[in-house]
């Protein structure tokens, strides 16, 4: 095995603590040569060691050497640690046939004359209907130390085959077996020991190579490791990746600019081995890349299986120099296995095939060209496939004869032996305390503990917005230009009928102001989810982390936002209160902003696209502002529309802002003459109004004189119907909305993020 990808812990007890690791120095084990030491013996001695090596066994030390060598007493035959082995996969989805209408006719006319005398579920089933098939009894097996290969036009299923490998497709959709060292390996498992590297550059922005290392580093690295050691495993990564010219460079975007293609793809790669898997799977990774960067990419692919991992990765067409570090091929046709073996058997397997590779050519050219003639003439590939099976069914004959022969047989370790051999060389170090004895146990489901998720998570976020200033900026200029419109359109308005009736206006657009303004939360999750999708899918850190960190993130630019937005408008406005009721106004409009934030992050979950949830976004806080009781009250609201009176998000806090306003019973609004403001009697004499009054007065048997209080604040929240719940239940209420929102987020994050194919 080649060096290994971290640093070895500088310590004068490292030699003794290497050399101690070798199998033979198990006190324990009996001295049969056929019998390999348990699980159990193996953890524990790697325990034992790791704690006389560091003191107190307070952390765990990076790499270190377990020896498997040839002949080795306890293990009797050459062994290889880990054996990928697929059999038979097979993988179909229906998809919806276009059919046209004279098909359509003519089916139902078979059906009357009883030309297909079948069930009507299924003869409507295989109408609209059609069974595809993407992988077809595919089989193979990839070893440590190598790369393999998947190889194949555009359409003939090597994504599909990567996400079958890396149990990418839904349980009970895929047939075969997918086995590591003969065992069937369960979801949990796969997860912990392996990584994918997604066809697309998931990353941050705004931070720099280094820290998107790091922050993968807190992320998979167990806390037991120092954040010294953390550091250097990074640096030996960007070694290793060839990344040292790039270190302090942000990754960029479309408005920033940052590293090349080739060192963001390197970095794609970084942060999924920086745990050292052992099994790497990789999508097109040099997708997009020119012929030098892609050579490199699969270069660092090449020094990462000689550190004793599996590495899987499809590719569309190599290049010479690539097809070298190659070490096993499959060539895919429409889901069928056309070849699989490695790059140096290709002349002779086409040779025999009756069609021989010039000695010019590139041989992953020729084949992928043949393939395609093929594909396009009228018996397709089938003589192809025909042809690889009965090679490698005499390669198999030739294999097996020759390992007769052999006194030394390569075979694989137990599936639990070759992940603790690997642990105490250091791989997996998530894993590497873990004392369990079942192979699906030796790793624990997550790295770290909720808690340093949780400030992780925090920290990268805060630090990704950070360099993004501009963004609150515009966030805090959209909220007091608001402000000051609102401000300078409803300045210091009165105790008259006319400055009630624009109070309530001013609220209703204040509150529903506070809603819309929100929007901007939409993109923030949509532009994260696939990142969030590629790192929770090999757990890397808890959903709930991710919910609550993406709320704290989020609140304090609200407070802020609420504060400049209270503080513009209230005493502007002239509204009522004093100070405690400025505090409940700001109060109030920051519950507005955190219920308005959680609805729009948990719709960011629902829509796949910006301009869709926008959409959504505007009509439905439209539709809660028609029901908040503004533009009608709550009583004349008909009953088969009531409820989403109750669900309106605008409702409460518009209750509320009223009700502090309003509250005192013994402030008046209208008293005398002003009876008739806002009536086709306001325009009339003040003589003539004062003797209408007089009139009514005689009337009613009640002296209504023009300084008499005719309503007060309480009528008006009567007159308005927000008298149902206190403004303090209102407050309440609108949290209760931000916390329910965001369940009902976190929710669609376990629904959402299984990133499996049906």
């Amino acid at each position: 095995m080649s060096s290994r990808i971290v640093a070895e812990p500088d310590s004068s007890d490292t030699a003794t603590y290497l050399s101690s690791m070798e199998l033979h120095s198990f006190p324990s084990l009996p001295n049969d040569h056929h019998s390999s030491p348990t699980l159990g013996q193996l953890l524990k001695h790697v325990g034992d060691v790791r704690k006389e090596a560091t003191g107190d066994g307070s952390e765990t030390p990076l790499h270190h050497a377990l020896d498997i060598g040839d002949g080795h007493a306890g293990l009797g035959p050459r062994s290889l640690p880990f054996v990928l082995s697929f059999s038979n996969l097979t993988y179909n989805v229906k998809v919806r046939r276009k059919m046209s209408l004279s098909a359509l006719l003519c089916s139902c006319g078979r059906n009357r004359l009883g030309a297909a005398a079948v069930d009507d579920t299924m003869g409507e089933e295989r109408l609209f209907s059609r069974t595809k098939t993407l992988l077809d009894d595919i089989s193979g097996e990839a070893r440590d130390g190598e790369i393999m290969a998947v190889m194949g036009a555009s359409g003939s299923g090597k994504s599909t085959l990567i996400d079958a490998l890396a149990n990418r497709i839904a349980k009970g959709s895929l047939k075969g077996t997918v086995a590591l060292n003969g065992e069937a390996m369960n979801s949990r498992l796969l997860k912990a020991i392996s990584a994918y590297v997604m066809q697309d550059d998931l990353l941050f922005p705004m931070l720099t190579v280094e820290e998107t290392l790091m922050f993968a580093a807190e992320f998979r690295l167990p806390r037991t490791l120092s954040k010294s050691k953390k550091k250097m495993r990074v640096q030996a990564l960007i070694d290793q990746l060839g990344l040292h010219n790039a270190v302090n460079t942000v990754i960029g975007d479309e408005s920033h600019r940052g590293v090349s293609g080739g060192e963001r793809r390197r970095v794609s790669i970084g942060i999924d081995i920086i745990h050292d898997p052992i099994i790497l799977f990789l999508d097109e990774p040099t997708s997009g890349l020119d012929s030098t960067s892609a050579f490199m990419v699969v270069k660092v692919l090449q020094r990462i299986a000689q550190t004793g991992s599996i590495v899987i990765m499809s590719i569309h067409q190599p290049s010479y120099r690539i097809l070298g570090l190659l070490d096993r091929m499959i060539f895919l046709s429409r889901g069928e296995t056309v070849y699989s073996g490695s790059p140096m058997q290709l002349p002779s397997f086409f040779a025999e095939f009756g069609h021989p590779i010039p000695e010019n050519d590139n041989r992953t050219e020729f084949a992928l060209d043949l393939i395609r003639e093929l594909e396009g003439s009228p018996g397709g590939t089938k003589s192809l496939v025909e042809f690889n099976k009965s090679w490698q069914n005499k390669k198999h004959i030739e294999n097996t004869t020759s390992s007769n022969n052999n006194l030394s047989p390569v075979q694989s370790l137990s599936l639990k032996e070759a992940i603790s051999a690997s642990i105490s060389k250091g791989k997996l170090v998530s894993g590497a305390t873990n004392t369990n004895t079942t192979s699906s146990s030796i790793v624990p489901t997550y790295a770290n503990p909720f808690w340093i998720e949780l400030a992780t998570l925090s920290k990268r976020s805060f630090t990704n917005s950070r360099r993004m200033p501009e963004l609150l900026a515009m966030r805090l200029g959209t909220v007091m230009v608001t402000g000051f419109l609102l401000a300078t359109v409803f300045w210091h308005l009165d105790n008259s009928p006319k400055g009630v009736q624009e109070r309530l206006g001013f609220f209703a657009f204040a509150m529903s102001t506070t809603f819309y303004t929100t929007a901007d939360a939409l993109p923030v999750f949509l532009q994260e989810r696939h990142i969030f999708m590629r790192e929770t899918s090999h757990n890397a850190y808890r959903r709930s982390s991710y919910l609550i960190s993406h709320a704290l993130v989020a609140f304090p630019p609200l407070i802020f936002l609420s504060l400049a937005f209270a503080a513009i408008t209230f005493f502007a406005v002239g509204l009522d209160g004093g100070f405690s009721g400025f505090v409940f106004y700001f109060a109030i409009i920051l519950a507005s902003f955190w219920a308005g934030n959680s609805f729009v992050t948990f719709l960011s979950g629902l829509v796949p696209h910006v301009m869709l949830g926008y959409t959504i976004v505007v009509a439905i806080l439209a539709y809660f502002l028609l029901f908040s009781g503004f533009f009608i009250n709550r009583d004349r609201i008909p009953v088969y529309w009531i409820w989403f009176h109750y669900m309106s998000l605008v409702k409460y806090p518009f209750q509320a802002v009223l009700q502090n306003e309003f509250h005192d019973p013994l402030k008046c609004f209208v008293k005398g003459v002003q009876i008739f403001d806002n009536t086709p009697l306001g325009s009339v004499p003040e003589t003539m109004k004062m003797k209408l009054l007089k009139s009514m007065s005689e009337t009613l048997g009640v002296n209504i004189t023009s300084s008499t209080c005719l309503t007060t604040g309480t009528d008006i929240l009567q007159q308005n119907g927000v008298l149902d719940l206190s403004k303090w239940n209102c407050l309440w209420v609108t949290v209760a909305w931000g916390f329910f929102f965001r369940i009902l987020f976190y929710f669609l994050l376990l629904l959402g993020s299984k990133n499996k194919r049906r």
